[in-house]
């Protein structure tokens, strides 16, 4: 394991929470964006929305300038604020990177307390590395010191029990299906205490 464009109504946003310095907003590709980003066809979002079809297909295609009555139904039909209908995502680039790993077919790391299984690791320059581990050790004895490393850490406990040793907290009892998040820069170990090895998952930030 070695974090509507239209002034007036952009001054109604900007009221309502906009950050003055944010940049233009297509509105219509805007709304086009969030209805596709919920997996909702025209209907359902003008559904939703309180609007009709070709109301809704208008304002997305820039034939109309909606009325401040239509954008605050629109946005409660998005589930957003009416600012949010002209403030561009925090991160509008999609990098479309995913990695599926099947069952077993992890890559292989085995330490002298632990065996892991890297999952999601045909993927570099991950932001979370996240991990199979089947416990082997059994007493504190057994770790040369305590383990620690930048970052955070999610543990989730798959099969049998184990003790979460960390170094400011008393150690902990957790079975299957219990969880702890915690500063991984902390000095932590594990050891199973059940009679077989206990399985967990683990996921690190690597920012």
């Amino acid at each position: 394991m070695s974090k509507t464009s239209a002034p007036s109504l952009i001054s109604i946003a900007r009221e309502n929470g906009a950050e003055e310095t944010a940049p233009a907003v297509d509105l219509g590709a805007r709304v086009r964006d969030l209805r596709k980003g919920q997996g909702w066809t025209l209907e359902q979002a003008a559904k939703r929305a309180g609007l009709a079809r070709s109301t809704l297909s208008k304002i997305e295609n820039g034939q109309m300038s909606p009325t401040y009555d239509a954008l605050k139904k629109l946005a409660t039909g998005l589930e957003i604020s009416v600012p949010q209908l002209f403030t561009p995502p925090a991160n509008d680039r999609i990098n479309g990177r995913m990695a599926v790993t099947r069952a077993t077919q992890g890559t292989a790391k085995a330490t002298t307390t632990y065996e892991h299984e890297l999952l999601g690791d045909a993927l570099s320059r991950k932001q979370m590395l996240p991990y199979r581990a089947r416990i082997r050790a059994r007493d504190m004895a057994e770790f040369d010191g305590w383990i620690r490393h930048d970052g955070e850490e999610f543990l989730y406990v798959l099969t049998g029990a184990i003790m979460l040793y960390t170094e400011f907290y008393e150690p902990v009892e957790m079975r299957r299906g219990d969880s702890a998040y915690y500063d991984a820069t902390m000095g932590h170990n594990v050891i199973s205490t059940s009679a077989e090895d206990a399985t967990i998952l683990w996921v690190t930030s690597l920012t």
